[in-house]
């Protein structure tokens, strides 16, 4: 069964999601504790970030094994109880795989095995992604390359052991129940060997390669030997369609992350182009489209819609942006219900559900490497990474030891769970309502007929979402109101708003 189609799956990042042995870090146990919390939620995978030993350099995206917990999480049996848990209550588990890279401590970047590697003589003129050279000298003279930290050395993928190694992981983490893999930065693995300066309008020496693809077939080729087929989803940064599909074909992976919707901003005709697009580009494919509207690496969307500019880049991501958080809840909110509606899989970050804003972490607090290269400018990572808040009205709102890793703000206790349960003005509630609903949803989208700033479509089964994005209030379709994600005002959808219907038949004179 092919359950990665339309499912709801929801992105955990172990560190921030609750702390089982009062530590002040996320860990496994605490996952444990809060599975029914998950399962009530509505949602059918959990995706983890990576939790494997690490030396912390960037979120756990520096592996040093992949065959084993960080201790600060727990233990490999306690991954497998949770794998084994989380499916009792009809949760999948999905892992994270990180093969552009590993960590400085790895042991083959240890023991100096330097042909797994990329060493050279000299630097050539590549950008890290993170900012800066991507280049590090060692004593001895040469230079290894890595795309993100210093502590995150490249993967020669040309190398046969290299493929090899990822493989047996695969083959691993799918034994023990995993029913997914997240690829990480999917397109950046394989490198030109020649290691070629780069310019503007050259083919690029190192992102989505055409070699790729025959790696991706060999992993498609052992998540279809299992009985129930495991899922393939890359992280795929590319703007061309064309090139991003080419990763989806029958062969190669399942899914991947739709980022052009999640970076777009609030606007009907750039949201609707968006949709059509991504539609467009999966058709010939015949693979689901993804809908993401957060994760660990992006402003979270309460703050991204308050403010002027409400699309997403890192190249514009800056500390003290305002952002009118009333305006902010009320769109993500409406876009929650527009993402939920829309045929495919969807995801949700967490606390996404809690309605979070970005947090401004203290200076002196910041953990990611991002602040760090780029001289200061960009605000990093963190502020989407903060614990996430259970109960009670101040730190660490239930979520466990204290001081947590990364502080959280004085002013979250009306965003806790227990805050919001059972409010059902609360977008907790608004959460666990649509993706109860969204289980009913099938067919293509079919555009209908709205005003200017309106997107209005329907899906099979007489069900239709219309998402008002004008600045007046808008009549709906008759019929019956599912679910809306503001108040109705003299049975108008106000601007940005979004409701389901299932519209009432029409009539038929004879």
């Amino acid at each position: 069964m092919s359950w990665w189609l339309n499912a709801a799956i929801y992105q955990i990042y172990p560190r921030s999601f609750a702390d089982g042995n009062g530590d002040g870090i996320g860990d496994l146990a605490g996952v444990r504790s809060r599975l029914p919390y998950l399962a009530e939620l509505g949602v059918d995978a959990l995706w983890f970030n990576p939790w494997y030993p690490s030396s912390g350099a960037d979120g756990g995206y520096d592996v040093i094994d992949y065959r084993d917990i960080d201790p600060v999480y727990g233990t490999l049996a306690e991954a497998e109880k949770l794998i084994a848990e989380a499916r009792t209550l009809g949760l999948r588990t999905i892992v994270d795989i990180v093969p552009n890279h590993v960590s400085h401590l790895h042991p083959w970047f240890v023991n100096g095995e330097r042909e797994l590697f990329w060493f050279r003589d000299r630097p050539n003129n590549w950008v890290s992604e993170f900012g800066g050279s991507p280049w590090t000298q060692l004593p001895d003279g040469s230079w290894y390359l890595h795309l993100f930290t210093p502590e995150q050395p490249d993967l020669n993928w040309s190398h046969p052991l290299v493929r090899a190694e990822h493989e047996d992981i695969l083959r691993f983490w799918f034994d023990r129940g995993a029913a997914g893999v997240r690829i990480d930065s999917a397109v950046l693995p394989v490198k030109d060997p020649a290691l070629p300066d780069f310019s503007e309008g050259e083919r690029h020496p190192f992102v989505d390669r055409d070699e790729l693809h025959d790696i991706y077939r060999s992993w498609r080729r052992i998540a279809d030997s299992y009985e129930e087929p495991r899922a393939l989803i890359g992280e795929l940064w590319l703007p061309d369609p064309a090139r991003f599909a080419r990763y989806l074909r029958s062969d190669e992976l399942h899914t991947a992350f739709n980022f052009d919707f999640l970076a777009c901003p609030w606007d009907a005709s750039r949201l609707r182009t968006s949709i059509e697009t991504t539609l467009a580009a999966h058709a010939p494919v015949d693979a689901p489209a993804t809908w993401v509207l957060s994760n660990h690496d992006v402003t979270r969307v309460v703050t991204r819609y308050g403010r002027a500019d409400t699309s997403f880049s890192f190249s514009s991501k800056r500390a003290g942006t305002s952002s009118d958080l009333t305006l902010g809840t009320r769109r993500a909110r409406a876009a929650a219900l527009l993402a939920m509606a829309l045929p495919g899989a969807v995801y949700v970050y967490q606390g996404e559900e809690l309605g979070l804003p970005e947090y401004e972490v203290p200076l002196d607090a910041i953990r990611d490497p991002m602040h760090a290269r780029s001289g200061g400018v960009d605000p990093g990572r963190d502020g989407c990474r903060v614990p996430l808040p259970w109960s009670g009205g101040t730190a660490p709102y239930g979520f466990g030891g204290t001081p947590t890793w990364l502080p959280q703000p004085a002013d979250w206790s009306a965003l806790t769970v227990e805050a919001q349960d059972g409010d059902p003005g609360s977008m907790l509630t608004l959460y666990r309502s649509a993706l109860r609903l969204r289980r009913g949803l099938a067919g293509s989208l079919r555009w209908l007929d709205a005003g200017e700033g309106v997107l209005a479509f329907a899906r099979d089964g007489g069900f239709a979402c219309v998402v008002n994005l004008s600045p007046a209030a808008v009549p709906l379709p008759e019929g019956a109101v599912l679910l809306a994600s503001s108040p109705l005002v003299d049975g108008l959808l106000p601007t940005d708003a979004a409701a389901w219907i299932r519209p009432r038949p029409p009539v038929t004179v004879c």
